[in-house]
């Protein structure tokens, strides 16, 4: 131990100006690194930006000078207006019933025996026809004036229940039952022309 101690002593210390500067030579390099970061920050700005162009960015930049515009010549366009189809309607009685119809448009009727699909319909009880400003009164049907009509479809109505009680009696009785029905499309009325006409106001 005293060995130790005497050989501790005589090792001189090292003064305070001496410590700074050993720590100053022992680290050079970190005032080159600093130096060279900033050198970087400031040289990666001095590089151009290119900005890509796409080929329809080129081909807005022309100017209005080089595009020629055509010279269209308008012509005035010519109205052709059809004539207004008169809007008319019409009573017919089919199976002892009276309907009202108008053409383009169906009606269900009662079942038309021996007619099919698609098959062509003549109506001749036409007890009235109608139009805007006039109207054709039958006594009892419009001579001449017949309605055309188009079958459709060959359906059943709907369902309809018939139920039947006696009371005191035990007598119940449940009934379901679907008339037969045909449906028809108006394609046109004619022939009501030459009937005598009412004016209307």
């Amino acid at each position: 131990m005293a060995a130790l101690s005497l050989s501790y002593s005589l090792i001189p210390k090292p003064s305070h100006n001496q410590t700074q500067t050993a720590i100053s030579l022992s680290r050079p390099n970190l005032s080159f690194l600093s130096h060279s970061l900033s050198h970087l920050s400031l040289t990666a700005r001095k590089h151009p930006v290119v900005s890509k162009a796409t080929d329809t960015e080129a081909a807005l930049s022309v100017t209005d000078a080089e595009i020629e515009t055509p010279v269209l010549e308008i012509e005035p366009a010519v109205e052709t207006a059809e004539p207004k189809r008169e809007e008319v309607f019409a009573v017919v009685m089919v199976g002892g019933r009276q309907y009202i119809v108008f053409p383009g448009r169906y009606i269900y009727t009662q079942r038309l025996k021996g007619a099919s699909v698609n098959d062509k319909v003549t109506l001749n009880k036409v007890l009235l026809v109608g139009t805007k400003t006039s109207a054709y009164i039958g006594k009892p049907i419009v001579p001449n004036a017949t309605v055309e009509a188009v079958v459709e479809e060959q359906t059943l109505d709907k369902k309809v229940i018939v139920f039947k009680y006696k009371k005191k009696k035990n007598y119940r009785r449940n009934i379901g039952h679907r008339q037969p029905i045909t449906r028809i499309r108006i394609t046109s009325i004619t022939g009501y022309q030459d009937s005598p006409v009412t004016t209307l106001d």
